[in-house]
């Protein structure tokens, strides 16, 4: 497998760097590699929860117990099993979630409502409970587990995932620490509670919030991260976020009636899940190149986000930038596809500071002296369809000979 180029390798143990959490990572034999497969994440008191998942119609069973979880909006432990989705195995499948369920729980010492299960793996296969069991017995957690954590989370990744950050809420400093995984069945579209490889991302606050708007505000950072990253345009059975909010940094609830706050958390939550986001289109199976999508000047935010995702889970354009082709027509091919009305004459694309269509036509800069501009590790498209002031950005990646193989081998 070709890996891409990390945003930043180097483990820091994000989620238990803001204070009150603890975690760790073990190896229990889910995975026949001998990897890492089993993580559990503990926070020292209840915290305030959010969550989103996939829209798909296709639920793993552990998702379908966790939205019972959420309604009393309260999490104090997080385990999590990699290799084993835990997907399309029915009842025996929801017995195994809430087994998983009370194993968190009896090692965080709280109640089983507190606790939260995520499975990311290989979809049609029960679990091997009795490993699991032991793993969860055995794994040891610690206020510097975090990146082990991290580490026992991934399946197809080529690297861990992992920010941190700080903000001012409640009159103190908080901290916002946060890892994901996902490499490929990435092309997320996640909702509220209410609503294989898989992208799982988990984020650790210190500060207090309250849970409607913490809620409301992961729903603004997931939609402007995860929800507008792709790999390869499919959504997982499992894709989830959480975020868990303790209160330990000692400072005031932070509430909708606190736009200062607010303000400053969102500015965390964007930073730490588009730092995530990124990393795992970066991180593509088979990926060699980050592509970055901004589409300007959209009637409204729905339009641009419909062209930009569009244009980033287009097959034709991924395929060609594999080999550095700068192909400005496949990007106008799939802006026209997005189902957003534009004159034709009013579109403009540039690949990185290059103009190559505007007016209906190209803009005569021949293929080789723009070749430059898709030849690094991130390429940049922007799109204008000169209607109004809405813009959004998306990210992808390229799509190699790398990738087909990687998923024609994949072990069903």
């Amino acid at each position: 497998m070709t890996e891409p180029t990390p945003i930043d390798p180097t483990p820091i143990n994000a989620v238990t760097t803001p204070a009150g959490f603890r975690a760790g990572g073990i190896a229990c034999g889910i995975k026949a590699s001998g990897q890492p497969d089993l993580a559990l994440l503990i926070s020292d008191r209840p915290a305030a929860a959010a969550a989103v998942f996939t829209r798909s119609q296709s639920k793993a069973e552990p998702l379908l117990v966790d939205q019972g979880q959420m309604r009393d909006p309260h999490i104090q432990t997080v385990i999590v099993n990699s290799g084993n989705a835990n997907c399309a195995t029915g009842e025996q499948g929801l017995a195994d979630a809430r087994t998983m369920l009370g194993l968190a729980a009896a090692r965080a010492d709280c109640d089983i409502n507190l606790a939260f299960v995520s499975s990311t793996g290989i979809i049609g296969h029960f679990l091997p409970m009795d490993r699991i069991v032991a793993g969860a017995r055995d794994v040891e957690t610690s206020d510097d587990g975090g990146s082990s954590f991290a580490r026992a989370i991934m399946t197809t990744d080529g690297f861990m995932k992992e920010a941190v950050t700080t903000f001012q809420a409640g009159g103190v400093t908080c901290t916002l620490g946060g890892c994901a995984k996902g490499a490929g069945m990435i092309h997320p579209n996640m909702g509220g509670p209410s609503n294989h490889a898989t992208m799982l991302a988990y984020l650790t606050t210190d500060a207090d919030i309250e849970p409607a708007l913490l809620q409301d505000r992961l729903q603004y950072a997931v939609d402007r991260s995860f929800n507008m990253i792709s790999v390869d345009g499919d959504t997982s059975t499992s894709d989830t976020v959480l975020v868990l909010a303790n209160g330990a940094a000692g400072g005031a609830l932070v509430t909708a009636d606190d736009p200062a706050g607010i303000a400053a958390l969102d500015a965390a939550l964007l930073d730490v899940c588009i730092h995530l986001a990124k990393a795992i289109a970066r991180g593509g199976e088979g990926a060699t190149k980050l592509l970055e999508i901004t589409v300007q000047h959209a009637i409204d935010r729905n339009a641009a986000v419909a062209v930009a995702r569009t244009v980033s889970s287009s097959v034709l354009l991924k395929a060609a930038l594999s080999k550095g082709d700068p192909n400005w027509g496949r990007v106008v091919m799939a802006a026209g596809n997005a189902g957003v009305p534009f004159a034709r004459g009013d579109l403009r694309v540039w690949l990185g500071d290059r103009l190559l269509y505007e007016a209906g036509s190209t803009t005569g800069i021949p293929a080789a002296t723009a070749a430059d501009a898709v030849a690094e590790d991130l390429v940049r498209i922007r799109i204008d369809l000169g209607q109004g002031d809405a813009e959004a950005t998306a990210w992808g990646c390229d799509l190699t000979e790398e990738y087909v193989r990687f998923n024609a081998d994949y072990v069903t």
